[in-house]
């Protein structure tokens, strides 16, 4: 298949580029390369796809609308996998303005290029920030979403909502994805097991907020490109018992799909750290401080409809996964 991946510097974005390739797919990649964090990261997972055959790449932005249809119209690609946007709870509040440009103006630039030339599947990234505030443990793809705490939980709650419009008006198939805590080599800078390593490494404190205390269901890059890929392959339909009188928000009398992707086994932070304590040889000095705004206390993903519609579960332990971390972490950065 011709596969078009935004966010292929991305960390997700470059695994799953790379599965993509080795299926015998042609990908091609589309990201700016934007400084949310370190550009050189980011250009380092796409010197090792560019050399391949079979791939190639854009460099733009979502919101750069004439620049993402002429990437369109040139590769013609079957379906659509986006996972370009701007990510980060915590800097939803520092720079929101970034959320509406990409999560959401982007959005609709993906919805409108894939509605004009017959995309066969639009698969995008959600996130288990969706779930906001609510407390019923596990998260079910049926429960309401109706209750987000930070800007890009909401702007993804909004594409989840723009994707059914497209579904629903003009027969476009398209999957929600709702990622739990990704974790694993190449992974980001901003996300808690990247800083921790640096800093312990470092021999300086980490941050430890709500003492440690809440819970993340952890979930291991590739089985999160496992994932994407099952559902990629798993082109939705109408589904044909769904009842008007009774809404479920997981699927629709168009078709259109929202699944979860997690681990299905939430860890707490301090095991976490304890994980990488022992991977990394080095105890860590904890700054314990209270639960950021934005945040939620526990995620837990129930991942019975992925299950049901693929055939899949993720199942790598955070005992392999932060090992392969490191031993990629130390092995980049030479430490």
């Amino acid at each position: 298949m011709r596969v078009l991946v935004t966010g292929a510097a991305g960390f997700i974005g470059s695994h799953l580029s790379q599965r993509l390739l080795d299926r015998g797919d042609e990908v091609l990649g589309y990201d700016n390369l934007n400084d949310y964090y370190d550009p050189t990261l980011k250009q380092a997972r796409l010197d090792r796809l560019l050399p391949q055959p079979g791939f190639r790449f854009v460099k733009a932005s979502l919101e750069d609308r004439p620049a993402l249809e002429a990437a369109f119209n040139e590769f013609r690609p079957q379906r659509v996998v986006n996972l370009a946007a701007q990510a980060g709870v915590r800097y939803s509040l520092e720079n929101p303005h970034a959320y509406i440009d990409s999560n959401i103006v982007g959005f609709l630039n993906i919805l409108e290029a894939c509605r004009h030339r017959g995309v066969e599947h639009l698969v995008y990234a959600s996130s288990s920030s969706v779930y906001g505030a609510n407390r019923k443990l596990p998260f079910s793809v049926e429960d309401s979403v109706d209750h987000p705490v930070s800007l890009y939980a909401a702007s993804k709650k909004a594409n989840e909502l723009m994707a059914h419009t497209y579904s629903q008006l003009f027969n476009l198939p398209t999957t929600g994805l709702r990622f739990f805590t990704v974790y694993g080599p190449w992974g980001r800078p901003d996300m808690a097991l990247f800083l921790f390593t640096r800093k312990m490494l470092a021999g300086e404190p980490i941050d430890v907020f709500n003492n440690g205390h809440h819970t993340r269901d952890f979930t291991y890059v590739d089985d999160i490109v496992e994932g994407i890929l099952r559902t990629l392959d798993n082109v939705p339909a109408a589904n044909p018992d769904y009842d008007a009188l009774h809404p479920t928000p997981a699927s629709s009398s168009a078709p259109y799909r929202v699944y979860n992707i997690g681990n299905n086994q939430p860890v707490e932070l301090l095991r976490y750290i304890e994980v990488l304590e022992d991977c990394l040889g080095t105890k860590a000095r904890r700054n314990l401080l209270p639960l950021q705004p934005g945040d939620v206390p526990d995620t837990y993903a129930d991942v019975d409809a992925l299950i049901r519609d693929t055939g899949y579960k993720p199942e790598t332990s955070i005992e392999t996964g932060v090992k392969r971390f490191v031993d990629w972490y130390r092995a980049f950065y030479s430490v």
